[in-house]
């Protein structure tokens, strides 16, 4: 029985349900409403508890068939047990592994009984796994050959019934699932979001296991219940339906999957019954064969036979559906099949792992979506990973081994990441494979900004280079343990530095170091034989180590140090893990406790011995800033002692920036603990600190002596600016108040002839003092006493960098500029966070003087134009250079922010600032925002008002520049970019609601901006600034509806008593202002129009001739009034309203082309408009 039609079978669905007993002969049917599917769904948490103990109820009484369809199909026995809940499969799926196999098992008795309604409650199971929501109907099939049958296979849909359906032959079934039209862009079980998804997902493929291995035995080769099955899934496959294809797809290959278990424990099977069968036929040599012997060979046989119809299943599955959907269109089915193909090469590899089917894993590896790429490559690390299947991939290895290889670059990290684990495992298994160019490409990979990728290609690294590294000589006989660990970790280390000078990719060690660390830890936490290397005489054994090896291993050294102290966070390098285990937080602190253990008291060596080199010497500098207070070592004063004095020696001869930083990081970090290595430590510093105090006292009385001015020989020049260096530097992390720097260092800046590098050191100190000042006295000013003094010193610095800020060096400016700024902020804390208890500070307010000069620097150094000197000698250097450049001015921009935001100055300063957010957009556009950000979170509405008074400020400019007539110049700016910068301003308001005060108090500024103390004379018809009204215009798409209105008749009262004549070109910016207030009827808003760049209609044509005026009548009339009465200007901005005359309609303008046709609609209009004013004159009186 074929069904007549599409809709004519879903319409009858529930009387095929009701008469299913009667038709059950010849055909079944399975009706799945979208209740009943949507329920099983919805309630699958309900279900998966209560459901459990009903299921083994159902098994118990072994009565009701498991797999009952959820239409109920009305059989004899379901009347006989209705006290009996059946269970459907597809709600198996929700019961656990456990009571799936009971159920299944269920289900195989009932298809040994009655297989065919079995079979289609299996159908139904698939059907509803595809959250079909339909229909399904089945009848007999007497051949597969029928050509009438055949030809009645289609997929189609009905759009008047709003049906697709799809008849297909599943041997010896004919289906046809109708369904709605809308199911393929409705989620099906297998990819809804959430746990529930990939629980699906996981008991679906359990089950497709389960059904498998439970019928191995039995029913698997009855020759139906596969071919039906198999059938069914070949054909949803097919399925243009997205749902249909993927779940089917996924049933067949883990029908495949099942399928190659079945086939090897037939494998094991035959095996061992050949193993029975030697074993009687060496012992019975008389008789040729025993019945033993002959029950054993038909064993093999028919073993032998299952499994030979075992893959020729396998085969008929993978050609009807694997062959069809590995290239399908959905990436989830590609990744799919690719993974069990590399499954079933592993577990199977006697029938797929040779090149008919390996090819496929070749060509996958090129497809377009990382997923697919991934499962290839992990498919093909199980398969190397095999020695055994090792001989069966050489073809594949040569053929596709530049794909692999490329794919390291893959822009997919964990593609990359697996493949380079993949290329690893190549390279420990096959030796020949991967040639030395190979390697070299491989590990550039040390140095990737991946931190996973890098330390895979550091295994490779390591495998390749450093653990074959050691070739002993013959004499490792007469050489102790120690020596020949040493000799083997010298090699390796060799090995390492060659290989690092030999890339030439990177200057950092450091990130060297990071991709072996996971790999050769053991190494590189070696330090007792890294210092020995390091410490080690040429004439001992061999030449030894170069210069540049030895700058190059204590750089290692170095990172090693700080790898096993911080762990892999490096900057530039993510993908490394952000939190430590118990586990690894203990190894950390016993790697800590090694390394300060052991370098302390080797450290003073290594620097008496590399002191003449400052790179070497300030990378050594950097060690005991790693060093643990809790180590019982760190107790030892005497080292610590010897420590300090290598240090002081270390200061004695160098100056230079690099090793004089260093060096006050590292007494940081000893001096701040409380114990007695940081006592020993202070002591030091502070004699340190005196003794350049002492020096620096005497070589200023000297240089100060005649007058005010700085006089000194180029030798004392160089010490004081090496003695002012080191002071410097550690003023930036000790606190150095003490020895009174403000009163020593101060008259330099007062005193003229100063070289700029020592005004530009002292500036550097000063700042650090008050800063340090006002860090410490923020709770501990006593007296008033102190805090004028304080004051004082603040107010006089602030004087003597303000005169720095003309000075001739650009470095010196930048610096003054920088201080002020910095010194400036921190007073502004300090007076936020002083404790109430003590006496509080002083407020210091910076002059006007000093604010104006601070905002014309900011102007004259940050916003430098192409026709600036400075600009054009950047653009002649290097990128280099520019970008430095482009740097400072960030730096000098930020901290002239930092004012305003701290309310150091006043909002209204940052105008200046705001007007250059669109035209240096690119290099301090986010700074200009977050500026904008945190004033308008301090106060909304003056905040508001700068970006106004930015406006103004702009067009004001321009006007003076249009009216003096003159060249244009670098601080004004054109109209359409004010316009642009008006837009801008308008979208950085979010929410209306949140700045509705705001933007109305922008409009009302506005416009008092443009009309207030304007006189009308016929000389000066219209306001000199009325332009302004189309830059404001930006800012009304941020009204609100009542706000518009509330805007608009400000705006009336201010052009009230105003001779307005809207049809002059000069009165255009107020019709624009005006269109952008009131919204359109037919929904397009007019401010979108007057914002958008279109060409400037003719004079003689207003911009509302081009679109639809107002939808009412009494806003077509105001417009026509406001035309025609341009005599009367007192009654100009009067509406006319006709409560009485709603007939009235005036006539409108065509577009037509007969200059003579235009003249007489518009005396017609001129007549209407004319009664119409008149008649609402009269009214008015």
């Amino acid at each position: 029985m074929i069904p007549e039609s599409t809709a004519a079978a879903a319409s009858r669905s529930s009387e095929q349900t009701k008469k299913s007993h009667d038709e059950a002969n010849s055909s079944g049917a399975v009706n799945h409403s979208e209740d009943e599917s949507g329920n099983e769904n919805q309630q699958k948490n309900v279900r998966r508890r209560k459901r459990a103990h009903k299921g083994s109820e159902n098994v118990k009484r072994k009565s009701a068939r498991a797999g009952c369809s959820s239409v109920g199909r009305a059989r004899g026995r379901r009347g006989k047990r209705r006290h009996v809940e059946n269970v459907t499969l597809f709600e198996v799926i929700t019961m656990g592994r456990s009571a799936m196999r009971a159920v299944i098992d269920d289900w195989i008795k009932a298809y040994v009984t009655d297989r065919d309604s079995s079979l289609l409650d299996l159908i139904s199971f698939f059907i509803q796994c595809c959250g079909c929501k339909g229909v399904v109907t089945a009848e007999m099939c007497q051949s597969r050959e029928d050509s009438d049958v055949m030809s009645k296979m289609v997929e189609e849909l009905d759009e008047v019934a709003s049906l697709q359906y799809k008849k297909f032959l599943a041997f010896p079934w004919i289906l046809t699932v109708t369904w709605p039209m809308d199911t393929d862009s409705v989620e099906y079980p297998l990819t809804q979001s959430g746990p529930y998804g990939r629980w699906f997902h996981s008991e679906f493929c359990d089950f497709v296991s389960v059904l498998v291995a439970q019928c191995q035995h039995s029913v698997i080769f009855d020759s139906y219940l596969m071919n039906t099955l198999i059938s069914l899934l070949t054909e949803l496959s097919n399925s243009y339906i997205r749902a249909f294809r993927h779940t089917c797809t996924l049933a067949a290959v883990k029908l495949l999957s099942a399928l190659v278990g079945v086939a090897l424990s037939l494998s094991v099977g035959i095996e061992n019954s050949q193993k029975l069968y030697k074993v009687p036929k060496t012992k019975t040599t008389r008789q040729k064969l025993t019945p033993q012997l002959e029950r054993i060979q038909k064993k093999i046989a028919e073993l032998q036979g299952k499994r030979v119809e075992i893959e020729s299943m396998m085969d008929i599955v993978f050609k009807g559906v694997f062959l069809k959907r590995y290239r399908d269109v959905l990436p989830e089915i590609r990744s799919i099949c690719v993974e069990e193909l590399g499954l079933w090469m592993k577990l199977y590899s006697s029938e797929f792992l040779n090149d008919t089917y390996l090819k496929y894993m070749g060509w996958m590896m090129y497809d377009k979506t990382p997923d697919v790429r991934l499962k290839c490559v992990l498919g093909l690390q199980g398969l190397f990973g095999d020695p055994l299947l090792l001989p069966k991939l050489d073809l594949f290895t040569s053929r596709f081994k530049e794909r692999m290889i490329s794919m390291t670059l893959d822009k997919d990290n964990e593609v990359s990441v697996q493949t380079m684990k993949l290329l690893l495992l190549i390279s420990r298994t096959c030796d020949d494979v991967l040639s030395p160019d190979d390697y070299k490409q491989l590990l550039q990979f040390v140095y990737s900004s991946q931190r996973p990728l890098a330390a895979a290609a550091g295994e490779l690294l390591y495998l390749k280079l450093l653990s074959s590294g050691a070739h002993t000589s013959d004499s490792q006989d007469e050489i102790n343990e120690e020596e020949a660990h040493k000799l083997q970790t010298s090699a390796r280390l060799k090995s390492l530095l060659q290989f690092h000078q030999e890339s030439e990719l990177h200057k950092h060690v450091v990130y060297l170091v990071d991709s072996l660390w996971d790999c050769g830890g053991a190494l590189l936490k070696d330090w007792a034989a890294l210092t020995s290397i390091l410490l080690q005489e040429p004439s001992s054994h061999g030449p030894g180590l170069t210069l540049a090896e030895q700058a190059l291993l204590v750089e290692i050294l170095v990172a090693s140090v700080r790898q096993a102290s911080e762990g892999p966070a490096l900057a530039g390098r993510s993908g490394a893990k952000k939190a430590l285990n118990a586990r690894e937080k203990k190894i950390q602190i016993d790697d800590c406790t090694k390394l300060t253990e052991h370098l302390l008291t080797v450290l003073p060596k290594l620097l008496n011995k590399f002191s003449s080199s400052s790179d070497v010497v300030a990378s050594l500098l950097r060690i005991p800033q790693f060093f643990i207070p809790e180590c019982p070592e760190a107790e030892n004063t005497q080292a610590v002692s010897s420590l300090m004095a290598e240090l002081g020696a270390v200061l004695d001869f160098h100056s230079g920036p690099v090793v004089v930083e260093a060096a006050a990081r590292t007494y940081l970090s000893l001096c701040g603990e409380e114990t007695s290595c940081g006592s020993v430590a202070r002591d030091a510093r502070d004699s340190l600190v005196q003794t350049w105090v002492d020096k620096l006292t005497v070589l200023l009385e000297d240089s100060l002596q005649v007058g005010d001015c700085f006089s000194a020989d180029e030798e004392k020049t160089g010490d004081i600016l090496s003695t002012l260096r080191k002071l410097r530097a550690f003023h930036n992390c000790h606190d150095l108040s003490r020895w009174s720097l403000f009163q020593l260092l101060s008259p330099l800046l007062s005193a003229g002839g100063a070289p700029p590098e020592v005004l530009l050191e002292v500036l550097q100190c000063l700042c650090f003092f008050m800063i340090w000042s006002l860090n410490v006295s923020s709770g501990t000013l006593t007296s008033r006493e102190k805090a004028v003094a304080q004051r004082l010193q603040l107010r006089l610095f602030c004087e003597r960098s303000h005169r720095c800020l003309s000075h001739s060096d650009h470095s010196v400016r930048h610096q003054a500029f920088l201080g002020v700024c910095d010194v400036l902020v921190a007073h502004s804390y300090q007076t936020h966070v002083w404790d109430p208890t003590s006496f509080g500070p002083l407020l210091h307010t910076p002059s006007p003087k000093l604010q104006r000069a601070l905002s014309t620097f900011v102007c004259m150094h940050v916003f430098v134009g192409p026709d600036c000197d400075s600009q054009s000698r950047v653009s002649e250097g290097s990128e280099v250079e520019r970008l430095e450049d482009l740097h400072r001015r960030r730096n000098l921009l930020a901290a002239f922010c930092k004012l305003i935001v701290h309310g150091v100055l006043e909002m209204s300063t940052a105008a200046e600032v705001f007007m250059y957010y669109t035209k240096y957009y690119n290099d301090f556009g986010d700074i200009i925002k977050e500026t904008m950000y945190r004033a308008r979170q301090t106060d909304k509405i003056e905040s508001s008002r700068t970006l106004v008074l930015c406006l103004q400020q702009l067009f004001v400019r321009l006007k003076k520049e249009q009216e003096s007539g003159g060249r244009a110049q670098a601080g004004v700016q054109t109209f359409t970019s004010i316009k642009e910068l008006a837009r801008r301003f308008a979208l950085t308001f979010g929410d209306p609601v949140k700045f509705r005060e705001c933007v109305v108090m922008m409009h009302r500024t506005g416009i008092e901006f443009v009309f207030q103390e304007f006189n009308q004379t016929p000389e000066t018809p219209t306001p000199p600034l009325l332009s302004y009204l189309t830059i404001l215009s930006e800012f009304s798409s941020k009204l609100l509806k009542p706000d518009k209105k509330t805007v608009f008749m400000y705006l009336q009262k201010h052009t009230a008593e105003l001779f307005i004549n809207l049809r002059d070109e000069c009165w255009q910016p107020l019709v624009y202002y005006r269109a952008s207030l009131l919204t359109a009827a037919e929904g397009e808003d007019a401010v979108s129009y007057v914002s958008s760049d279109r060409k400037p209609c003719p004079p003689n044509r207003s911009p509302f001739s081009k679109q639809k005026l107002e939808g009412t009548a009494q806003n077509r009339v105001t417009s026509y009034c406001l035309r025609a009465t341009s005599r009367v200007h007192l009654f100009a901005f009067q509406e006319v309203s006709l409560p009485a005359c709603s007939a009235l309609s005036i006539p409108k303008l065509a577009k037509v082309t007969d200059l003579n046709s235009v003249q007489v609609i518009r005396r017609k209009q001129q007549t209407w408009i004319s009664f119409l004013f008149h008649w609402n004159l009269l009214h008015e009186v």
